[in-house]
């Protein structure tokens, strides 16, 4: 029988000549001071990369039950966690692989930078893993949305608020993003396509290049002290290094620690999975239940609290500027830091930027868990419309109050100063807003507002916004201004 599998082996080989290509990859030489000084910090990335392989696996199992649509995706994830058997397991070692990959990726960034390697030659490959890490990230956001419950419906709806207030392309953004005036089955249908099928292509050409990269650059030998990096020598030194009796053959030295590591995480992953199970669904995505009390996932929290703490008059330019700060310095700094010290002792400038991004992600992510989006998020429903309001309402504008209390709209905004302070106060917003801008508020929902389309009749509108209408002083006509676009609603 062994015969047989070395033929039917053999045959492949001789027509696909795998060990001829791979071979000499899987051989190619590494500095032998990986060996003897810290080669264990040198498996994050290889780690990484297997959960990745995992999370495709589980997740076209998954894609053979999920529903990409409004109305059945919550139903097919909780089919998934009841009925199909170990269905529960799967999206539990889909969920704990990618919050694993998430740590690993950013241990072996910040890896990465402390050891001085991204310096020359290796400036492109730190960049295509900039680009990995962002990718990463957008699988993340991307996933959560499809768990289509009341934290992913509320999460997409600030996330297009924040898109809406880049200047002049922000609601053509919008636009593509949602693929309608209402978070439906269109911006599920996206969002399906962008976790499935766009970022994965990006995130495996990009992965290709990276890989490509380390292999023909080399892995970085371990810092040493006064050992500075010099573009004209480092090429010679390196090959000095890894050449024939002073390099050690990646496998199966640093390729067998690199498995064993790979191996522990897998059973990690296995263990949390079981023990902790899969990650909701929790509360249905209805934008009415306000008492749901959404919140983003443990890796969007510090994001979410920074924007809960920050004033309002900074808001846009947090969103706006923060994201292209950020993401210029980690793509750019290598090319003015590509030569000098890479040991951390001498760059303590870089040992305290990493300590500070940590506490700082860790501090806000602690605070995400604490704090709400505005200072007051006690349910406000219970309070009544105040008197000097109601006792100038027409019967249909008495009719829209009722609804502003059924819906819990007092939750989010304040009349006459009482109630919730997500929003804005609607005490005058009659003098502020025409009835076509009322509508298309209520209906499509606008800034950190989710929409309410689906879920008031028309009546109800009508009613609700003949109230709206009535909010402005005795004296003051309606608003005559026109309906705002999807970013002024932003604002």
């Amino acid at each position: 029988m062994f015969k047989g599998i070395r033929r039917a082996v053999m045959w492949f080989e001789h027509r696909l000549v795998l060990r001829e290509t791979f071979w000499p990859i899987v051989r190619h030489p590494v500095p032998r001071s990986l060996r003897r000084k810290v080669g264990w910090m040198y498996v994050f990335g290889s780690t990484a990369m297997t959960l990745l392989m995992l999370q495709i696996v589980t997740g076209i199992a998954l894609s053979m039950v999920y529903v990409p649509s409004a109305g059945e995706a919550f139903e097919s994830l909780e089919y998934l966690n009841y009925q199909v058997p170990l269905g529960w397991m799967l999206r539990a070692i889909h969920n704990w692989a990618a919050t694993l990959m998430i740590v690993m990726v950013v241990i072996h960034m910040a890896q990465v930078f402390l050891a001085g390697a991204y310096k020359y030659p290796r400036e492109l490959t730190w960049m295509l893993g900039v680009i990995l890490f962002f990718c990463t990230v957008g699988m993340a956001f991307t996933g959560q949305v499809l768990r289509w419950d009341a934290d992913s419906y509320w999460g997409l709806g600030v996330g297009a608020a924040m898109i809406g207030r880049i200047p002049y392309i922000g609601p053509a953004l919008v636009d593509l993003m949602m693929g309608s005036p209402i978070l439906g089955g269109e911006t599920l249908s996206r969002f399906f396509a962008l976790h499935v099928y766009i970022i994965p292509g990006i995130l495996f050409a990009t992965l290709g290049l990276h890989l490509y990269l380390v292999v023909r650059k080399g892995i970085s030998e371990p810092p040493e002290e006064g050992n500075e990096v010099d573009p004209a020598t480092y090429d010679e030194e390196y090959e000095a290094l890894i050449a024939d009796g002073a390099g050690d053959p990646f496998f199966p030295g640093p390729m067998a620690r690199d498995a064993f590591f790979i191996g522990l995480t897998l059973l990690l992953v296995l263990g949390l999975a079981i023990f902790c199970g899969p990650d909701g669904p929790g509360l249905p995505p209805d934008p009415a239940n306000v008492a749901a009390e959404p919140v983003p996932d443990w890796y969007f929290l510090s994001l979410f609290s920074v924007l809960a703490l920050s004033p309002r008059s900074l808001e846009t330019y947090i969103i706006l500027i923060g994201p292209l700060v950020v993401v210029a310095v980690m793509l750019m700094f290598p090319l003015w830091a590509s030569r000098g010290e890479r040991h951390p002792y001498r760059r303590p400038v870089a040992v305290l930027s990493v300590i500070f991004i940590f506490l700082g992600v860790g501090v806000l992510t602690w605070l995400g868990y604490k704090e709400p989006w505005s200072p007051h998020m006690n349910a406000w429903t219970a309070d009544a419309v105040p008197v000097n309001i109601v006792k100038r309402l027409s019967p249909t504008e008495m009719q829209g109050a009722v609804v502003l209390q059924l819906k819990a709209c007092r939750n989010c905004h304040a009349l006459d100063g009482v109630g919730g302070e997500r929003g804005p106060d609607l005490t005058h917003v009659g003098s502020r807003l025409d009835r076509p801008a009322l509508v298309r508020q209520v209906i499509q929902g606008g800034g950190n507002m989710p929409a309410y389309g689906k879920q008031l009749t028309g009546p109800q509108v009508t009613a609700l916004v003949d109230f709206l209408s009535a909010l402005r002083p005795p004296e003051r006509p309606p608003s005559e201004v026109p309906a705002p676009s999807i970013s002024d609603l932003a604002e």
